[in-house]
């Protein structure tokens, strides 16, 4: 675990996450009882990335299983597992965890929700655990894209892909942490990200916590990072990646990726067998979450119960502005130099033969 950052908790037959909206003012946990707390903690971003909201979900469903009093049926689980996946469409891990949960409460026979409840439970800490487990094993093949011998290295990154995105040290910032630990010096330039700021707020908080030397840039100032400066590589995360290798990932992440193609940067996409998702061909099959112009025309809705915030409606766009909101986007697998995993460094090309286990 990454200097103590514990995104997800389960204790006794509660579910606490380490609300993310608060960050870096504040770090404090959000504790969750029901499912509709956990569909709501995962669309206001309390929690975010997505095998973290992967792992959220499943004890999301389990919370949801020890509400019921109905009769238990197949057709209820499938219902309540449909609420939880409407919360992020975008992300694949979360699909692929429901549909694991579904397919373990049939196959297991159970007949009363208490028993699914059981299932849900030792489901999420079986994902927490290999969610670990694999960004470690990420992280260290990412090392291997590097000069072997400690040296200074200069990446820039995009959104937040931490411990805080995962069930610990992360995907593209598990490569980051592991590359320090076998001794080069870093330097990381995180995009700030808009609308949400998970890049100034988040992935400057951990690089901070680690001691990593780390500057925030607006994502408009890439380019002249790239002309300016010698970057070693650009590190993404994702959400889905398509079975011909195109990319869902943080709006913005499109941008990145042909900046740094018109450098001859090296763009490397960091991931876990869970993001792939070989049923969708292409990019242009997978949906892309639309948000509230609000994260667009206002800073406010970031400004927490305390009401610090010095921002007012009105104050960066005028009041009833219109805006649009996609929160992901689509980088073609041409744009890309090759997909980091928990199996291997690999190309493309070898996507139609990633498998699940």
């Amino acid at each position: 675990m990454a200097k103590g950052l514990e995104p997800i908790r389960w204790e006794g037959d509660s579910l606490f996450l380490l609300d993310q909206t608060k960050i870096p003012r504040e770090k404090s946990y959000t504790k969750v009882r029901t499912l509709s707390e956990t569909v709501k903690a995962i669309k206001e971003m309390v929690v975010r990335g997505a095998p973290a909201i992967a792992i959220t979900g499943i004890f999301g469903a389990s919370l949801g299983f020890n509400e019921q009093v109905s009769v238990f049926s197949m057709e209820e689980v499938q219902i309540m597992l449909s609420e939880i996946l409407e919360s992020r469409p975008t992300a694949v891990n979360l699909s692929f965890a429901l549909d694991q949960l579904r397919d373990r409460i049939r196959v297991s026979g159970s007949k009363s929700w208490t028993q699914a409840k059981d299932l849900a439970i030792a489901f999420g800490q079986e994902l927490l655990t290999k969610d670990l487990s694999s960004n470690r094993e990420l992280g260290s093949n990412g090392t291997l894209l590097f000069n072997p011998n400690p040296t200074r290295l200069e990446i820039v990154t995009h959104c937040n892909t931490g411990a805080l995105a995962t069930g610990g040290h992360g995907t593209a910032l598990g490569v980051i942490r592991s590359l320090k630990e076998k001794g080069h010096d870093l330097v990381v330039y995180a995009d700030e990200t808009r609308p949400f700021l998970q890049g100034s707020r988040l992935t400057a908080f951990e690089m901070m916590e680690e001691g990593i030397e780390c500057f925030i840039i607006t994502d408009g100032m890439s380019g002249w990072l790239l002309q300016n400066k010698k970057i070693d590589a650009v590190l993404v995360g994702c959400d889905r990646i398509a079975k011909n290798g195109d990319v869902a990932n943080k709006i913005g992440t499109y941008n990145l990726a042909l900046v740094a193609k018109a450098h001859k940067v090296p763009f490397y996409v960091c991931a876990t067998r869970e993001s792939f998702d070989l049923t969708k061909e292409t990019g242009k099959d997978i949906p892309i979450e639309m948000r509230t112009p609000i994260e667009v025309t206002e800073y406010s809705f970031l400004k927490g119960k305390s009401g610090d915030s010095l921002i007012k409606p009105g104050d960066t766009s005028p009041v009833g502005a219109k805006a649009l909101n996609p929160s992901f986007d689509i980088t073609p697998y041409e744009l890309i130099s090759g997909y980091i995993t928990e199996f291997g460094n690999i190309q493309s090309s070898d996507i139609p033969n990633v498998t699940r286990v």
